[in-house]
């Protein structure tokens, strides 16, 4: 799940990310988490949820990385995507043979070249309810 997905789920309950992070815990979803995604977790959240306490943000990551699967991440592409701040997702999602979820489609487009597949919230749960 890409920072962005988590960004939106915390700032509203009324969006499909929101959904998607209140299935934490459904067996049908493995979440996956590297080091790289959570210490971006904490920067980002910290930094944009200003509805949230600090400690209650610390408290989502620690629970997100409680039930995730863990990742080390051995990787050396970088920087290979739009945002070379993203290159640790798709390194994630290689190793873990995970789906991205993000709201920022074009900044994965070179995930297929590993036979990722990226989508949105939206389309994510679509394919969870068939």
């Amino acid at each position: 799940m890409d920072t962005n997905v988590l960004v939106a789920a915390l700032k509203s309950s009324r969006g499909t990310s929101f959904r998607l992070l209140s299935m934490v815990g459904d067996k049908r979803i493995t979440f996956n988490v590297s080091t790289p995604l959570v210490v971006e977790y904490e920067a980002i959240l910290l930094r944009e949820i200003v509805s949230m306490a600090p400690e209650d943000i610390e408290s989502v990551i620690d629970y997100l990385s409680f039930i995730s699967e863990r990742h080390e991440i051995f990787y050396l592409w970088r920087p290979l995507l739009r945002d070379p701040k993203d290159d640790h997702i798709l390194e994630l999602a290689v190793k873990a043979e995970a789906i991205i979820v993000t709201w920022n489609l074009k900044d994965f487009v070179p995930a297929s070249t590993f036979g990722i597949e990226v989508m949105t919230p939206r389309d994510f749960l679509i394919r969870l309810e068939k």
